[in-house]
């Protein structure tokens, strides 16, 4: 009979990538939880050394409030013993050969005892450089893989990636891999490696062309509190995908938004997600060459369109609003446009042609410079969050979860769907929005 979902994780030896994101600290979370009969969990972080990743591990993963109902149930001195029997901090990085691992010990360890390899470390930065980006989300997940070929029993290799790497085509998504080399648009061959010295070229000429400018001397330069709390609001955006709109509409902050409100937001919580990690896990430990892809979204099976978020956020904010800093509340008002040439054509009448104005009375009268500056410099930033956001909110695409639903089934079948609930169908939108995602959102992130 084969194993159900917790007897799967008893005695297995995990490694776990990116363990300080998002998605691998909940998972840790329940793997611990469920199953404090595993054998040994590698976490991998970027760390100089192996106390330091220790010391990152307890203050990003361990001591979150993701770890309070766990730490309630068995106790402060059965969870750090549970912790430090059980977890390896591992400093590493994907991005190099061995994922980082320079302690040759401990990389003969992990090659020699683990099982299963989880890969979710990635930069989710929208704006990421590109050197960087292609460092880490292309060529960290061949260094992993090279890394698992060389593990002594390897079983699976479970690699998360978002599903937009579909790019912007519409229609139904299915669930298939790339070919190495395969292009979005299925005509051109894409040499990875070419892309990469290309990537080296252009930073190591843009490197030189500073030091040529600078005349080799480094300058540097403290922001203004204006723009150091600017710059803030854009850094936070670039990390964050709708959260990101959720925070910034309650606050006062987001006056137009780029969004087709018919199109469809494919948003999954996160404990599905793990869910499904450890179900595609123990129903493929044993499959030798299988490479299967799963989507785990909500697009296909229970859909939710911008305009219902946006009336749920409005109906929020309205019974539960934020306080500025003049003690007045805030009440929100965004007007959402659905092209972008009909947004450029809002913003340049509403936005740049006052601020060109400005810039010229700046010209006539100094004092007005420091406000053209931060208007001008606000709205070439606010434009390019919008290029940014553009593939997503305008996205066209539905992903197929075909896969994910014959996995569904076969839980079903060993009882393990309530326990390891993967059915988007379930969510009602409106109590899950009103009741459990604005809530934590602004109570664990905004810290209202």
């Amino acid at each position: 009979m084969e194993p159900n979902c917790v007897q799967f994780l008893e005695n297995r030896t995990i490694l776990v990538t990116g363990a300080s994101g998002f998605l691998a600290k909940v998972l840790v979370e329940r793997i611990l939880r469920l199953q404090p009969n595993v054998k040994r969990l590698y976490l991998l972080v970027r760390a100089s050394d192996k106390k330091s990743a220790e010391q990152r591990l307890h203050r990003e993963v361990f001591e979150k409030e993701l770890f309070r109902v766990l730490r309630r149930n068995v106790g402060d001195e059965s969870l750090n013993a549970l912790i430090s029997e059980k977890v390896v901090p591992v400093p590493g990085d994907i991005s190099l050969t061995d994922i980082g691992v320079h302690d040759s010990n401990l990389l003969q360890d992990m090659m020699q005892d683990i099982d299963i390899i989880i890969s979710s470390a990635a930069t989710t930065r929208f704006d990421e450089r590109y050197d960087v980006a292609l460092g880490i989300n292309t060529f960290g997940a061949i260094n992993v893989l090279n890394f698992a070929k060389k593990c002594v029993k390897p079983k699976l290799l479970l690699h998360v990636s978002t599903a937009y790497v579909c790019g912007e085509r519409p229609g139904h998504i299915v669930e298939k891999h790339f070919a190495m080399g395969e292009s979005l648009n299925g005509k051109n061959k894409v040499d990875i490696n070419t892309e990469r010295r290309l990537a080296d070229q252009k930073s190591k000429q843009l490197k030189e062309q500073g030091q040529d400018f600078m005349g080799g001397q480094t300058h540097m330069s403290s922001p203004k509190q204006w723009e150091k709390c600017f710059l803030d609001t854009i850094e936070k955006l670039c990390q964050l995908t709708v959260d990101s709109v959720i925070i910034f509409y309650g606050k006062g902050i987001l006056k137009c938004f780029l969004v087709d409100q018919k199109t469809v937001c494919d948003i999954i919580p996160v404990d599905m997600v793990v869910n499904a990690m450890i179900a595609i896990a123990a129903d493929h430990c044993h499959d030798s060459g299988s490479h299967t892809v799963y989507h785990v979204g909500s697009s296909n099976q229970n859909p939710v369109i911008y305009k219902q978020i946006y009336e749920m956020m409005s109906r929020y904010f309205m019974k539960s609003p934020l306080v500025g800093r003049n003690g007045m509340l805030i009440v929100p008002k965004v007007t959402t446009i659905s092209t972008l040439a009909r947004f450029r054509v809002y913003t340049n009448l509403r936005y740049k042609l006052p601020i060109q104005i400005l810039g010229l009375l700046s010209v006539i009268s100094p004092s007005q410079r420091d406000k053209f500056a931060l208007h001008n410099r606000k709205f070439k930033m606010a434009m390019r969050l919008v290029k940014l956001y553009k593939p997503y909110v305008l996205f066209k695409g539905i992903f197929d979860d075909k896969n994910m639903g014959t996995l569904r089934i076969k839980n079903e079948a060993k009882d393990m769907e309530k326990l390891f609930g993967t059915n988007p169908k379930c969510i009602d939108w409106e109590d899950y929005f009103m009741n459990t995602h604005i809530p934590g959102l602004m109570t664990h992130v905004f810290k209202k």
